[in-house]
């Protein structure tokens, strides 16, 4: 798990510095964030517009959690692993003047670039923090929702982060996160053995019925994974063959083996 917490770490940080330094998020083999369908058209013009372009340059996910997740003025928002910041300040507008907005980070550069991002749209509501998603660092029953973008299949430990999840979470809170999936469970080993593509969004995914059974376990309920992209092997030809795979020979498993789903979950209300 260390040493890939800081593989994870140290790809994360160099292409937050390149951000910074005005370029653009260029990615490794099969890294999420790099035109391919697991990345690509993921918030509208009106969503970004008054964004800083960093932010947007710096958004490596595969869902729009904020577009799926129901946030209302006043509200507590954590987001887990919150990189450039871009989902922490569109949910920023959500919760409006009343309502808070965490971004935890355990990347000093991200951490570094989402705070100027923040400085540059006035949102004065919002914070980030340093630490791991394995261990979160707010007290028990603090956020009203958690969300995430493509950041939980990131982590060696995945129970942890959903009993994380479910801890600071007020009662009667909500778990809305954008992920990818995986669809079917004779995923080549290759595949998953390959730190490039787990740390492009793929190898470290759940299956989506391994997803559901750890949510229940961490005492989640009214649990539902809805997929929103389904990635097919064309689509993965290119960074299966970057990564060094032979992306012919394993197209037929990896053909509608990953999508991208919205996971949602509720922790109950005591005497719901």
């Amino acid at each position: 798990m260390e040493n890939l917490t800081l593989t994870v770490k140290k790809r994360y940080g160099s292409l937050a510095e390149n951000v910074a330094k005005g370029g653009s998020a260029t990615c490794g083999p099969g890294e999420c964030g790099c035109g391919d369908p697991i990345s690509s058209d993921l918030y509208d013009a009106l969503q970004t517009d008054d964004l800083p372009e960093q932010a947007v340059l710096a958004s490596l996910g595969c869902g729009n959690p904020t577009a799926l997740a129901t946030l209302n003025a006043g509200e507590t928002v954590l987001d887990l692993g919150s990189g450039g910041g871009i989902d922490v300040l569109l949910s920023a507008k959500r919760v409006g003047p009343t309502g808070k907005v965490y971004g935890l980070d355990m990347t000093d550069e991200m951490l570094s670039l989402a705070r100027e991002n923040a400085r540059k749209a006035g949102a004065t509501n919002v914070e980030f923090l340093q630490g791991h998603i394995e261990e979160i660092p707010l007290p028990d029953n603090s956020v009203d929702v958690v969300i995430s973008n493509c950041v939980i299949n990131l982590s060696a430990d995945k129970d942890l982060v959903l009993a994380e999840a479910f801890r600071v979470l007020k009662p009667g809170g909500r778990f809305a996160v954008s992920d990818v999936v995986s669809r079917r469970r004779d995923i080549p080993v290759e595949i998953r053995r390959n730190v490039e593509l787990w740390i492009g969004c793929v190898a470290g995914a759940l299956h989506e019925d391994d997803f559901r059974a750890k949510l229940q376990n961490a005492g989640f309920s009214d649990i539902n994974i809805e997929l929103v992209r389904e990635y097919r092997s064309a689509d993965a030809k290119t960074f299966l063959t970057d990564a060094g795979l032979d992306a012919d020979a394993i197209a037929s498993h990896v053909d509608g083996a990953f999508g991208s789903a919205f996971v949602r979950a509720t922790k109950r209300a005591h005497g719901a």
